[in-house]
């Protein structure tokens, strides 16, 4: 029996089960768990490379870091936007598993993959060979030495290693390999246009300070959970744009100038609460929503919203307020009959979901949705509410 057919034969197993089974004298155990795991995570990740017979599958970790198929089709949204007619040359100075590469790569006629490591840069050329990337060009270097003999560009673009030497996740863009802020003044100057994918932890302000001339910073959450951090230049000197997104059954995206704005501040909850998406309150544009959407917040500090009108496209989720008490027994009394479950999210308020839950005697459920959260004049509050 081959690989091939032994992975095959078990692409739907356990690969736990399959490493207690006994196995043919002739399989290689190691390199099939790999395979069968590596095509079970990309089916649900990856479809497109799944639906590709032949791929070759990276250590599980490899896959775990690297970007979803949802987010690489966001990067090449993004560089055919700002690349319209020049794609001549690009480089991926981070190479990794390749999936970023091979979205983008598509878009130009020569295409280098960087990567230091041996078996990536052996499955890489593999891999887009298969995809027909033809253009590709796998250089098994370091960011820092491809830089030195590099020419111009029209687009180069990083994701620096998140871990450290011991495996540990790190921020901060110095703990990140390569340096991208000791190497930023060099990336800009070989590229039209930069590209740097970040963690959804970073401090966004802090990050602008250090990387000068960012023209857009994208904030990119999956299903409401925010997934990476896009710092994009273009040579261009205006005030970042912001583009928050939120890739969904129904996608949402918000796009500002303003994160300084002055929020427009309401005593009480009117007929509709809106709570913006995660990649808004990453990138702290929240207050933009007063005047664009001609909305309230409940507190400056709150980051909910409310309004008497039903706005179908805000970048949230929606809410129908039903009622709303302070927090005296009678009104929580009151607000409460009935309910034997709810669905609790707590904003700008001196208890977390789980203490609320213990003292109002709340177990989860989907009889309604509540918010805890303080208002206007300081005062806490318990709203209840449903979807409209």
């Amino acid at each position: 029996m081959t690989n091939e057919t032994f992975i095959t034969q078990n692409r739907d197993a356990d690969v736990r089960a399959i490493a207690l089974n006994k196995i043919p004298a002739d399989i290689d155990l190691h390199y099939c768990l790999q395979q069968i795991e590596g095509r079970q995570i990309a089916r649900r990740k990856l479809p497109s490379w799944a639906k590709q017979e032949g791929i070759v599958y990276p250590a599980k970790l490899s896959l775990e870091q690297c970007s979803s198929e949802q987010t690489a089709l966001y990067k090449q949204q993004i560089v055919t936007r700002l690349l319209t007619t020049r794609r001549e040359r690009m480089a991926d100075m981070t190479g990794g598993f390749g999936i970023d590469f091979s979205f983008m790569a598509s878009l130009f006629t020569e295409a280098d993959y960087v990567e230091r490591d041996e078996q990536l840069c052996k499955t890489a050329f593999h891999n887009f060979q298969l995809l027909g990337l033809l253009q590709a060009k796998v250089h098994q270097t370091t960011c820092e030495d491809f830089l030195d003999g590099m020419g111009e560009y029209s687009l180069i673009y990083l994701d620096p290693a998140r871990r450290d030497a011991a495996g540990r996740k790190v921020v901060a863009l110095s703990d990140c390999s390569p340096d991208t802020e000791a190497l930023w003044q060099r990336l800009t100057s070989h590229a039209q246009v930069v590209i740097v994918k970040l963690s959804p932890m970073l401090d966004i302000q802090d990050t602008l300070r250090r990387l000068h001339g960012v023209s857009e910073v994208h904030v990119v959450s999956v299903d409401g959970e925010c997934k990476e951090v896009l710092m994009v230049y273009s040579g261009e000197e205006n005030n970042p744009t912001y583009h928050c997104v939120n890739i969904a059954a129904h996608p949402q995206t918000f796009c500002t100038t303003e994160r300084n704005s002055k929020p427009l501040v309401t005593p009480s909850p009117e007929r509709y609460l809106y709570e913006p998406n995660a990649s808004i309150l990453k990138a702290g544009v929240q207050d933009a929503l007063c005047q664009v959407y001609d909305i309230r917040k409940l507190h400056p500090f709150s980051h909910l919203f409310t309004s008497p009108h039903f706005i179908e496209d805000f970048p949230g989720r929606t809410f129908l307020v039903e009622d709303y008490s302070k927090f005296s027994k009678k009104e929580l009394k009151g607000l409460l009959t009935g309910i034997s479950g709810c669905s609790l999210t707590v904003r700008n308020f001196p208890a977390s979901v789980a203490e609320l839950r213990r003292q109002l005697k709340l177990k989860e459920g989907a009889d309604c949705h509540l918010f805890a959260t303080t208002l206007s004049d300081g005062s806490h509050a318990l709203i209840r509410c449903k979807l409209p």
